[in-house]
């Protein structure tokens, strides 16, 4: 998955985080896994804007499936669990330090990204599905070329529009650019292109692409929105941590290999999205 862009006073702070994360020091052999174990306290980074992955309520509380997702990590290693939003870019950039131990948001492992991240395990598949305005006249995503498309910016469905995805995962089904973008419009959330999107049918833009359980939400919650065609690729979405502690990294990929085996995480995912996502195609 996803995302971002920045403008105005955001630029500013998305350079300052950014150059706070290039002089943290990466993870050292199980500093991390250490630092959780005496604190018993896991921090979390999350992004509180994609529900049903995550969410902040007005209280100031979390809730949606990546949420509790990470609240279960924490209970198998016997922390409790702390969430924090720092900015994705900031996420993605590594080098965390001790400023959070763990992400667990929707991340697509890329090669780009496992630079600076470790990818310990997968955790379950987002479909990806194109949408229109539900009084749009489409019928199949073919139609879509030549048109206005909006789409997270430096996400996952901007590099599909773009033609220049890669997903080297074991298990994800090959997929194919059926669509050639007039014009792609980048956004700073896939909410922002659902609000434009909302407007009319051509009065902003013609379409958007995003994660099938955003654009379902979306339009549960009143948006008038429909889903065009199929899924046109499956992601495989991880959990991420800094680079260097292969302790940490062992322990969360046998945590996540637990909740896949019992079936905690196909019924997280039902309980959130009404279907098991936990495979590929699932």
């Amino acid at each position: 998955m996803i995302r971002r862009t920045f403008f105005t006073a955001l630029t500013l702070a998305a350079a300052v985080g950014l150059a706070q994360a290039a002089v943290a020091p990466s993870a050292k052999a199980g500093a991390t896994l250490d630092r959780v174990m005496q604190s018993k306290t896991l921090k979390v980074a999350t992004d509180p804007a994609y529900p049903p992955q995550s969410a902040q309520k007005p209280d100031g509380s979390f809730e949606g499936f990546d949420i509790d997702v990470a609240t279960e990590i924490a209970k198998r290693l016997g922390a409790k669990v702390e969430f924090v939003t720092p900015a994705w870019d900031v996420i993605t950039a590594g080098h965390w330090g001790s400023r959070w131990d763990l992400s667990v948001g929707s991340m697509t492992p890329t090669k780009q990204r496992a630079e600076v991240l470790d990818f310990p395990a997968v955790y379950y598949y987002t479909p990806a599905s194109f949408f229109v305005h539900k009084d749009a006249k489409y019928t199949k995503v073919e139609e879509l070329d030549g048109k206005k498309i909006g789409v997270c910016a430096a996400c996952t469905y901007e590099d599909y529009l773009r033609g220049t995805l890669k997903i080297d995962a074991a298990g994800v089904p090959p997929f194919k650019f059926l669509v050639k973008p007039g014009e792609i419009r980048t956004y700073d959330t896939d909410l922002n292109v659902m609000d434009d999107l909302r407007l009319g049918d051509g009065v902003r833009l013609d379409a958007g692409l995003s994660a099938l359980p955003t654009v379902q939400g979306a339009i549960k919650s009143g948006y008038p929105l429909k889903v065009l065609g199929d899924p046109v690729f499956y992601e495989p979405l991880a959990v991420a941590a800094d680079k260097g502690d292969a302790e940490f990294d062992a322990k969360l990929k046998s945590v996540i290999a637990e909740m896949h085996k019992d079936g905690t995480l196909s019924e997280l995912s039902k309980k959130w999205y009404g279907v098991d996502l936990t495979s590929a195609g699932g």
